[in-house]
């Protein structure tokens, strides 16, 4: 079938040029809940925001499936493997990233709680207990708002 201007669909797509529409970084953000209510985050390695507490996530490789970056990034940053995860939503905010413009898709679970351990660019992973709004962990108290990027946003809706 030919479009408006007598073009094939092949021909088309030779012809387009993609570089007039200007393209987000794509990551996905995970939400890990233990059966006793527990959230599981990393402490940053890397700018931005280093040393603060975030959620386990990372940038999608070139033509690899969003689900697959979450499940990557889950096992690099904290070990654990084969959780079976679904959608919360999808987070495009401007600004949410300070390195420009960055689209997350974030993803829950809710699994037994499993022993982690820290990889690639997080400096520590650790199961938070959920009192409210607020987060702890021995002596370490925190608020949703306290975490990195606009995860805070990210945990209130995977809680609802």
């Amino acid at each position: 079938m030919l479009d408006q201007n007598g073009l094939s669909e092949e021909e088309y797509l030779k012809q387009y040029d993609d570089s007039k529409y200007p393209k987000p970084s794509l990551t996905a953000d995970n939400v890990i809940i233990t059966d006793t209510h527990e959230i599981l985050l990393v402490k940053r390695g890397n700018h931005p925001f280093i040393g603060q507490w975030a959620l386990p996530g990372g940038f999608a490789n070139k033509n690899e499936p969003i689900e697959n970056t979450a499940a990557r990034e889950l096992y690099e940053e904290t070990g654990l493997k084969d959780v079976h995860e679904e959608l919360v939503g999808v987070y495009s905010k401007p600004h949410r990233d300070p390195r420009g413009w960055v689209v997350s898709v974030a993803f829950k679970a809710i699994i037994p709680k499993a022993r982690v351990k820290a990889g690639d660019d997080a400096r520590a992973a650790c199961w938070f207990k959920i009192e409210g709004e607020r987060l702890t962990h021995g002596s370490i108290t925190l608020s949703f708002d306290d975490l990195a990027f606009d995860h805070a946003d990210i945990v209130r809706d995977a809680l609802k």
